[in-house]
């Protein structure tokens, strides 16, 4: 029968595995193109059924030579559901009715070939009653039982892990941004009734200053753009890994192969939330606030540390009193140590991201099939690159705060001059400022923000190497040779930020490498990650 100048065969509703079924209809050349005669062009290759989906109308992906050829292959692999829909455009010869029923057709044959499959690992277990079988069972009992006290014990106390996850697990990926955005406007409308938003302060040895708060970028870009965007970007990462990628990764694996759950590992990392808590909420935030504010205040003392706009009322009363600075610091130090508890916390969610995504890999192992490789390969580069945004965002935090602090030990008036004139010091318009501080002052941001650093870069290289190393494991060096491109710009432009932080405040002309790499940075994280995989898709077929 010949449809639309093409070779038909109607579908026989045969009880044949998908296998046994394609390699029929690949041998009779269903769906090819006829001579005068109406005799098909031959039979089916990997080669020419590869193009011949390539050529169908509205399809806008490529489909791999090596996928094509696991059909052909005597073994127990299947097919995914997309590419049984191509597949049946083929051999319905583009006739809508024929379409659907080779569709019906072909999907029963693939799960008469998974039941088969599936028939096959159940005759391999071990025989009830025997020693395996008994020693397995016991095994299982005791961890079971194990997780079941476990679980008795997390219930009747607080779980700081599940309550945080909560918050990044918000159906509305707006909503606690948009708390932090509120947090700092607020701030930022006291500040003004201080009379401390824009404040000009001349020290004994040196010329004014401006310390105003809404002139410190720490405070002010961070929680009113930084944050906010790397919560919305967070909790995105977080819904589809939960919601799409770990449920594909997971259907792909063994029905036998126990991985460790979500909710599993996110409680027993209960640990490092209550430490995170305690470093950023206790010490890094009342203990700090304590040592560098609230004392020098009471003692109207700065001290070593550098006059801003949290210690201004020491050496200029008339602006604001001892007690209102007290009370407003206080409020932004508390403010700050829950923001930060997110921030960090949020990194611990990437980390679980990747142990979980590690684990599910390890399951595939076993497996020999090389047909959903490309979803693999695009779920691995799609958590890779928000990792990296997370990261980026996190890392431009650092030198925000960087900036802040080197700013208040050198003698620029506000810190846009600043900036200004270390981005003209390498054409000769100004004299460098990179030398040019002559206060002894102590600034904590910078140290902070170094430790800062180290954790969020860790988080990044982590994550990198271990999915790297996971492809490696797999054998799949093709595969990871296509992501080359993306990595490298990804590890690139993570090493430019981190050089530009180390930068600030030591090289005349900083300013210039770091616009650069901010530049790179804002382009990384405006374009889609679909477009990196179609330019992988163009990599492939070329």
């Amino acid at each position: 029968m010949i449809k639309n100048g093409k070779y038909f065969v109607a579908p026989q509703q045969s009880s044949d595995t998908f296998k046994v079924l394609f390699a029929r209809l690949a041998a009779e050349g269903a769906g090819r193109p006829v001579d005068r005669q109406g005799f098909p062009d031959g039979p089916w290759t990997p080669e020419t059924i590869a193009e011949a989906i390539s050529a169908i109308d509205g399809y806008d992906g490529d489909i791999d030579l090596r996928t094509v050829q696991i059909w052909f292959q005597d073994n127990d692999n299947g097919i995914s559901t997309n590419n049984i829909r191509w597949l049946a455009r083929i051999f319905g010869c583009n006739d809508p009715d024929a379409t659907s029923l080779w569709q019906v057709e072909l999907s029963a044959a693939n799960r008469r070939l998974a039941e088969k499959r599936k028939r096959k690992k159940v005759g391999n277990r071990p025989r009830l009653g025997s020693t395996e079988t008994v020693q397995k069972i016991e095994a299982g009992y005791t961890r079971a039982r194990a997780s079941a006290v476990t679980a008795q014990e997390i219930n009747w106390r607080f779980n700081l892990a599940k309550k945080t996850e909560a918050l990044f697990d918000s159906q509305s990926s707006m909503a606690l941004p948009l708390v932090v955005f509120t947090g700092a406007c607020t701030l930022a409308l006291i500040s003004f009734t201080l009379n401390i938003h824009s404040v000009v302060f001349t020290p004994e040895n040196g010329p004014p200053r401006q310390v105003g708060f809404l002139w410190a970028p720490n405070w002010t870009i961070t929680f009113l753009a930084v944050l906010p965007l790397f919560l919305v970007l967070l909790m995105d990462l977080l819904r589809c890994w939960k919601e799409e990628w770990r449920t594909r990764l997971a259907d792909f694996n063994d029905p036998e192969f126990l991985g460790v759950s979500w909710e599993h590992r996110l409680t027993a990392a209960s640990y490092a939330f209550w430490a995170t808590f305690f470093v950023t909420v206790i010490v890094a935030s009342g203990y700090n606030w304590t040592a560098t504010h609230l004392t020098p205040l009471l003692e109207s003392d700065p001290g070593n540390w550098a006059v801003d706009w949290s210690r201004i009322a020491i050496l200029r009363p008339d602006l604001i009193s001892v007690p209102s600075a007290i009370a407003f610091t206080s409020l932004v130090f508390l403010y700050n140590g829950f923001t930060a508890y997110l921030f960090f916390t949020g990194h611990i969610i990437l980390h679980l991201m990747k142990d979980d995504y590690v684990s599910l890999m390890k399951g595939l192992e076993a497996q020999s099939s090389e047909e959903f490789i490309p979803e693999i390969e695009n779920i691995s580069f799609l958590l890779m690159n928000g990792i990296f945004r997370c990261t980026a965002l996190g890392v431009l935090i650092t030198i925000l705060m960087k900036l802040q602090s080197s700013f208040l030990q050198s003698n620029s008036t506000n810190i846009i001059d600043w900036l200004v004139a270390d981005f003209g010091s390498p054409f000769g318009n100004h004299d460098s400022i990179a030398k040019e501080s002559t206060l002894s002052r102590i600034a904590p941001g910078s140290f902070y923000s170094f430790f800062c650093l180290l954790a969020i870069v860790g988080t990044f290289a982590n994550a990198s190497i271990k999915i790297r190393w996971m492809f490696a494991r797999l054998h799949l060096a093709e595969w990871h040779n296509r992501l080359i491109a993306p990595w490298v710009v990804m590890n690139g432009t993570m090493a430019l930020l981190v050089i530009s932080y180390f930068l600030i405040g030591v090289l005349p002309g900083f300013t210039i490498f770091l616009a650069f790499s901010l530049a790179l940075t804002g382009y990384l994280l405006t374009k889609p990650a679909s477009m990196w995989s179609r330019d992988s898709r163009k990599e492939r077929s070329t």
